[in-house]
């Protein structure tokens, strides 16, 4: 068990004027893009809301996962490259066309841990186009299973929970890249996964689906004064707080969207974007509902969720930033 604890009292760092293109760090969130399995192409509604994020001009874009169609037995390498240049085409190069950063974590339809072609054809992809990325890597020895970048003054950790078990030599990574200057000198730092600690989705929130060990991995965030956790997996959006952690689930992009534990709107492909500004110390989360490339009302949230691990409380569109 972890029981190194970090310091947490560092203060905000704001950006310089004359760095910042704008007042507020804008980074657009997505997840869960893919198809059937084995699908090649992509629903509507990744092109859609892809197209109505990239006009939002986001100054960077965290995948949270499930950007292919894999984790089904019989898939040739063929078959597995043909659906990451399937990606390239519908997702990668729109993003870099508007010339926009893509920070992508690897989601149980990409490379779960017991389908060893599946994560051959990950490492064939990304070790490539990791140079094309756009991103400010700390360490990328292991990208993109896991790995840190410092993009724009924030710090963000990939780790691999593309299944429910985060291991444990990750578990000591991650404890020293956030213990590091570059980190604890960052004006915020975010964790990036597929699985989340806690479950949102109707039909998900149940073992195999949510991180094993939630709470030991809550305390190893809070510790390192970790702004928030942002998955995918449960195709439903919910903003919760839990501790001092934010816990952004974000909704599905692609096919099978699915309704909240308790109540909430009804299942739709949505996408979400964090509005960090440096000067005045806060976050703003705003979520998108692709059918009508309209702000969802914050209202349309329960204000808690009654879920196996506990109640998980909505959290404030608005907040500070923990510095």
């Amino acid at each position: 068990m972890l029981q190194l604890v970090l310091g947490t009292g560092l203060s905000a760092v704001a950006l310089p004027l004359n760095a910042a293109r704008r007042a507020a760090l804008r980074v657009g969130l997505i997840s869960d893009l893919n198809s059937s399995y084995g699908a090649t192409s992509y629903i509507p509604a990744v092109h859609q809301g892809l197209d109505q994020l990239i006009a939002l001009q986001p100054d960077l874009v965290v995948c949270a996962g499930d950007m292919v169609a894999g984790q089904m037995r019989g898939l040739t390498g063929l078959q597995l490259d043909a659906m990451w240049r399937g990606f390239e085409a519908a997702v990668l190069q729109p993003l870099q066309m508007a010339g926009i950063p893509l920070l992508p974590a690897i989601g149980n339809h990409d490379g779960s841990p017991g389908f060893p072609a599946d994560r051959a054809a990950v490492s064939r992809f990304w070790t490539p186009t990791r140079s094309r990325l756009g991103l400010a890597f700390v360490d990328a020895s292991q990208f993109p299973f896991r790995y840190t970048v410092v993009q724009d003054g924030i710090f963000w950790l990939v780790w691999d929970a593309s299944s429910a078990r985060v291991p444990e030599d990750q578990l000591v990574w991650a404890q020293q890249q956030l213990a590091s200057t570059k980190a604890q000198t960052a004006r915020a730092r975010f964790v990036v996964g597929h699985l989340p600690l806690v479950g949102v989705g109707q039909g998900k929130d149940r073992p195999g689906e949510v991180l094993d060990r939630g709470s030991a991995l809550q305390a190893l965030m809070e510790n390192a004064g970790v702004q928030g956790y942002i998955s995918g997996h449960h195709h439903a959006w919910f903003s919760g707080r839990r501790g001092q952690l934010d816990l952004i689930q974000l909704g599905a992009l692609g096919s099978g969207p699915r309704r909240l534990l308790d109540g909430g709107t009804s299942a739709q492909q949505t996408f979400t974007l964090l509005e960090m500004d440096g000067l005045r110390g806060d976050i703003k989360e705003t979520t998108y509902a692709v059918s009508t490339g309209q702000p969802l009302s914050w209202s349309t949230l329960p204000l808690r969720l009654n879920t196996r691990a506990g109640e998980l409380q909505r959290n404030s569109s608005e907040r500070l930033l923990r510095g």
